[in-house]
């Protein structure tokens, strides 16, 4: 079935572990594995756990708005890393005040990221997209 390993953290300044936890059930449950590497985690957390665990995705979690900054170079680093090739999420409330939701995505996907998600979208649609682009349906 191939490697079904995901890293999943919450980047920068940000303590919210709710969604986190939520989003660490499902996909458990949904059968990946998944290394959870918490709150207030930097992009060289992201990296490192995904080097050690030989993660196929990254998935970031941001609400506290702050996220664009946060992320700056991190496709970049991934890349100096040797992991070019890992797919890279990211969800939550990714800017701050009322943005355009496809200028938020735009930008995003200008950092890197494969796929991003507004706030409240369900962990069901994050489980599709990564068997999805994992060739794992």
């Amino acid at each position: 079935m191939g490697n079904k390993t995901i890293v999943l953290g919450v980047i920068g300044a940000d303590v919210h572990a709710v969604g986190l936890r939520v989003l660490d059930y499902a996909l458990s449950s949904a059968g990946f594995d998944v290394v959870n590497i918490g709150v207030l985690s930097s992009q060289e957390d992201f990296i490192k756990a995904a080097i050690e665990s030989g993660a196929k995705a990254i998935l970031v979690s941001s609400l506290y708005g702050h996220a664009e900054l946060d992320c700056r170079g991190f496709k970049e680093k991934l890349i100096e890393a040797g992991l070019d090739d890992i797919l890279l999420y990211i969800g939550g409330n990714l800017g701050i005040g009322q943005k355009n939701w496809e200028e938020v995505e735009k930008r995003f996907k200008e950092l890197g990221f494969h796929r991003v998600y507004p706030p409240k979208t369900m962990p069901d649609e994050v489980i599709r997209d990564l068997k999805k682009d994992l060739g794992l349906e």
